[in-house]
């Protein structure tokens, strides 16, 4: 694909990139249907950084559970691409860890997410990209992104710590946001409100009195605290029960253990939505 575009929408970034970074989120993205059921398992990591790193771990990620999955990253810095793009030469090449016939490639874009003639993205991950906009360009960028989902596809935007221990996002469909997941290392955990300095752009700046982000993180410490017991069995019993008590207060948590043994947790997003 050709390594420069005219028509790339957004702001170069500040690039932090890290190996291992993204493997919440991927673990996420890999349990969604919209990958599982398409018939053109095409996703698309936006805003990757400095290093094409991200992308190569996505695909052998999602290639567990889709041995056709395609990547293509997109970033607006035409050297960015470049070196991805040298990257990639070294993984075809059989100089790397990842598979040389891994189905990845690299172009510039931004938001417009430039894709091959006639296609669509099944997932989009738009990780650590909107951090360094206003809230108030949060929804036109969403809107861009989610027209060029496929029918039943999926977009997975928000932030994560440079060491990927720390991590919340947003998954939205067609019609929009859909729910809110935080996902933490829960070895040494204090407190699952240190996700507040993380929040996706859409919510980080609302989690004050008043919000309903600010009532959710409050009820999950406060569940953490009850339940500090279970750390005596570990800390993944301490976190499913801190999520089974957030059900029982009326929380619309999505999912069960097997996401909560992950240091996941996730709403409907309606609870948390900005006021």
């Amino acid at each position: 694909m050709p390594p420069t575009s005219s028509r790339a929408v957004g702001t170069v970034t500040r690039g932090t990139t890290n190996t291992n970074r993204l493997r919440r989120v991927d673990r996420w993205i890999a349990s969604l249907p919209a990958l599982r059921r398409t018939g053109d398992p095409l996703v698309v990591d936006l805003g990757y950084g400095a290093s094409g790193v991200t992308a190569f771990e996505l695909q052998h990620r999602l290639a567990r559970v889709r041995r056709d999955v395609e990547v293509l990253g997109l970033e607006i810095d035409p050297g960015r691409v470049r070196t991805a793009l040298a990257q990639l030469d070294a993984v075809r090449a059989g100089a790397t860890g990842f598979d040389p016939l891994a189905r990845v490639d690299f172009r510039v874009g931004g938001f417009e997410v430039p894709l091959p003639e006639g296609r669509h993205a099944a997932v989009i991950r738009a990780f650590n990209v909107l951090r360094q906009y206003d809230e108030s360009e949060v929804a036109a960028a969403w809107e861009r992104m989610l027209g060029r989902l496929q029918l039943g596809g999926a977009l997975v935007e928000g932030t994560c710590d440079e060491i990927g221990r720390i991590a919340s996002w947003v998954t939205l469909d067609a019609t929009g946001p859909q729910t809110f997941s935080v996902s933490l290392r829960l070895r040494g955990l204090e407190a699952p409100s240190v996700v507040a300095e993380r929040l996706p752009k859409a919510l980080i700046h609302r989690n004050v009195p008043g919000e309903r982000v600010h009532v959710f993180l409050q009820d999950l410490d406060r569940l953490w605290r009850v339940h500090a017991p279970f750390g005596a069995y570990g800390p993944k019993q301490r976190w499913i029960a801190a999520a089974q008590g957030m059900r029982e207060a009326g929380w619309p948590v999505v999912g069960g253990r097997a996401r909560w043994r992950l240091g996941e947790l996730t709403v409907a997003w309606d609870a948390v939505a900005p006021v």
